[in-house]
Order: structure tokens, then sequence, then C-alpha cells
């Protein structure tokens, strides 16, 4: 049986300003209050300032969670100076770059854009230099009349009307304009992590076998809402022509649950070079924005984030992935956070006959608290970390006194955007394959949970984890 190993990571932060009014939670307050869409519009972000903002950095590279947790708090206040939109595990592109890839990736002519953007879109484009005739726009009067004319969705850039979606069937919801825009945006953002994985990576987009996406979209029609599937509709894309795929769906743990599946593929020969995938989710873009204006602060759900990973045969430079050392929740397990960490953390652990400080580091959800904490969500990553330190301390592993360090030293702040799949554990990923192959750390725990009762069909929560090793640690 062949060891399976990450291999490689990519990340991308597309910035997208003009998208946040078609956010869920945009959307339903501005059409009952359409006086907070200026209000909304002054507090969005300028590209400069998404640069320079410190998780933002972190999460393409350029900063080690070390060095967040060093910068004094609202990290809004200490922008990074000389701040690059591109880092050693991934980019930050414009909204003009973002509308390029949705062109590219549109196949059934759902989306038409202004002459001006298309020249700036075929300008910011990264990568795709083939392909970029593909990205053509229509004058205004062409895009006036299709506005005009049709049902659909009006699209902005810069804050003026730039471009238009069509529905497809106006009796079938799920091709509405609205949650096209939704599946375009995500299969684009998708896209271009999967482009720059396979362009840094270990292997040719040809050498891929499966495609797993976990992004939080719901591809299909009336007949089958989520059907998919995302995952070759995005290899289809970056030539993985000999690839097949599945979207996986669970909610926020999606993304673990794959990694852990693409473990298994490989370690049991059925594929060798699997890649896990997630597109963002226009949907959950400024679902704290009536919070952020309260407390003074910018709209700070303006980027949609992606990911990428190459799991396949250990080969000396990745990251192993212990099979033997996963975590699940059991549907009988309990939801309090003590059963769902008993369960993902310390369970698997016992089982290979560790402790809680043999793990050098704990990722859970990566949520960045200065998102979460003016929606009174709090700082979703501290809280469990403080959750595992009281564990550590039961168990006998640690005295009361070091739980501070124990958080300190073992986790890490949130730096995440706040789209569900994203920050469940895995953007620490591409920080853990640089720090154990400088033999910084030995091994990283990445634990992510779910909420399933969101679908209101269980009451259920979910969770899983998984355990990776330095290709060192014999």
């Amino acid at each position: 049986m062949a060891v399976p190993a990450i291999l490689h990571t990519a990340y991308v932060l597309a910035h997208a300003p003009d998208f946040v009014r078609y956010g869920s939670k945009p959307t339903r307050e501005l059409a009952a209050n359409p006086s907070l869409l200026q209000q909304m519009t002054a507090a969005l972000r300028p590209w400069d300032q998404v640069v320079a903002y410190p998780p933002n950095q972190v999460f393409i590279g350029n900063l080690s969670p070390d060095d967040l947790a060093a910068i004094p708090r609202p990290w809004l206040d200490h922008p990074v100076a000389e701040a690059s939109p591109q880092g050693p595990f991934g980019q930050i592109i414009t909204q003009a770059a973002l509308y390029g890839l949705m062109m590219l990736c549109d196949d059934f002519e759902l989306l038409t854009i202004s002459e001006r953007l298309a020249e700036q879109a075929r300008a910011a484009v990264v990568g795709f230099e083939g392909r970029r005739d593909k990205i053509v726009g229509v004058d205004d009067g062409r895009l006036a009349a299709l506005i005009a004319g049709n049902e659909g969705l009006t699209l902005y850039h810069d804050g003026e009307v730039a471009g238009f979606i069509r529905t497809v069937h106006e009796l079938d919801p799920s091709l509405d304009a609205h949650v096209l825009f939704e599946n375009l945006a995500c299969k684009a953002t998708a896209v271009q992590a999967v482009s720059d994985l396979l362009a840094g990576g270990p292997i040719d987009p040809v050498d891929v076998d499966y495609l797993l996406n976990t992004g939080e979209e719901a591809v299909g029609d009336r007949y089958q809402r989520g059907g998919g599937s995302l995952s070759k509709a995005v290899g289809e894309v970056v030539g993985c022509l000999n690839a097949t795929g599945a979207d996986i769906k669970a909610f926020c743990a999606a993304p673990v649950h794959a990694i852990n599946m693409a473990g298994a593929m490989v370690a049991s020969g059925l594929h060798e070079y699997v890649v896990v995938l997630g597109g963002g989710s226009q949907a959950k873009m400024g679902m704290k924005f009536r919070a952020h204006l309260r407390n003074g602060v910018p709209v700070m759900e303006d980027c949609l984030a992606s990911m990428a990973f190459v799991v396949g045969p250990d080969d000396g430079s990745g990251a192993r992935l212990r099979l033997d050392v996963t975590g699940k929740h059991p549907i009988g397990a309990g939801s309090s956070a003590q059963a769902v960490y008993q369960a993902l953390v310390v369970d698997p652990l016992v089982r290979a006959g560790m402790g809680m400080t043999d793990v050098d580091r704990y990722a859970v959800e990566l949520h960045n608290p200065e998102i979460t904490e003016p929606g009174d969500s709090g700082d979703v990553p501290k809280t469990n970390y403080r959750t595992l330190a009281a564990m550590a301390v039961l168990r006998g592993e640690i005295e009361r006194g070091a739980m501070d360090e124990f958080v300190a030293s073992r986790g890490m702040p949130g730096f995440s955007p706040t789209q569900g799949h994203i920050p469940a554990g895995v953007p620490y990923l591409g920080h853990a394959l640089a720090a154990m192959r400088s033999g910084e750390i030995r091994r990283a725990m990445i634990v992510a949970k779910g909420s399933l009762f969101l679908g209101r069909m269980t009451q259920l929560v979910d969770g899983v984890s998984f355990l990776i090793e330095s290709p060192n640690d014999d």
C-alpha cells in the first residue's frame, strides 16, 4: 500500500467588493431597506487595504500565523508595509480578474460584460494566456438592452453597471440568475486555485486521476438541486483530461472529509493523484455587514476564498497523512464541545499511543475574529483552543497554569474568510508543509466541525480530523 501525503497547496483570495451586495444577507437586507446600499458601499475596502491586511497576507503565506499573533489587534490598524498580492502559497486577485475567470468558465453564455470591463479583465487574468480571447465584451447600448429586455441580474464594477447574468429558466429557481452567479463565481475561483496548484506543484494536469470538490455551491436544476459536479467542470478548464470526480457535501467539514477520502484512494491504489478543491461562497459575502457598519469597521467579507491540494504517494517532500490517526464524530457521541473534541482529537491520538502534547500544532476552524467579533460570534479559534487546553489539563498532560501557553504554542489566531468550508483547519496546510520541511514542527492535526442542523433534516453536528507528519519523522 502507498503512503499518502499532501504534496502541494494553493490558496486564492478574489477581492470582489461589487459582489457583496448579492450575498444572501445583503440581498435580503437591501431589499427591505434600499438606503443601506449607500452605507454599505461607502464601507467597502479598496484593493490596497485588502492586500495589506495582515490575515490576508497569512492566507497566501507572506506572513506566518505566529507573525500574525505578534501584531497588535485590531489588525485593521496595522497594514503590512509593501504588501504583495503574491505569496508562497497563493495570491490575491482583483475583481477584474475574477470577471475574466468567470467569462473563461462560462460554457453557456450566461454572463455578458462591458467592453471596458473585458479589456481590464483580459489584462488582469493570471495564467490562461492562450484563452483570453474568450473574454469579450459588448458596447454600453447592447448591455443596456440586455438588462432592460431579459430576466437576470445586473452586475457592477467600480460601482458602475458593467455586466449582466441571465436567468436560464423562469420557472426553475435553481437556474435563476442569482444562483447561476453564485455557482459561476465558485467555479471561477476554484479554477484559479487548481490552476495555481498544478502550475507550481509536482504533477501535471494530465496526471490527476480524481477531483473532489468541497465547495458550498448547489449546482443542479429543479429536479436535482445539488447534483453537481463542479469537480469535473473545474477539471475541464484546467486540463485534467484524465480525471473524473465528485462533489463532497458536508457543510463546513467537507474539505477534511475529502482529504481523508483522497488519502484512502491513494493508499488503496484506487487513484494515484487526487486533487481536493473548494471555490468561494458568494452567498456568504457580507454576512455580517450590518454588524460591521454598527461597529464602525469596514465590510470585511469582501473576498471570495478558494483552495486546492494535491494528495498522492509520499515522495519525501510533502506531509504524510496518517490514516490510522483520523477522527470522526459518531452519531451517538453527543454535541458538547468536550464530546466533539474527545472524538476528533483525543480518541484518535490515544489509539495511536499518543497524547495531546505529541501534536505540535492544531488547526481548528480558523475564522478571522475581526470578522466574527463585531457580529457577537466571538473569537471562534480561541474558544476552541481553550477547550483543547482544558481537555489536556483534565487528562493530566499539562498543568492548569499552562493553558495559555498551550493555546499560544499549539494553536494560532484565525486568519481565514468566514466561508464555511474555507476556514475548516485546511488554510494552515501550506504553513504546515513549510514548517515541516524546515524542521520547525513534526506533527499537526487538522480539525473541522460541521453544522448539519442548518439543513433542517437533523439536529446533529459533524466533525472529522486527520494527523499529518513530517517526511523526516522516521
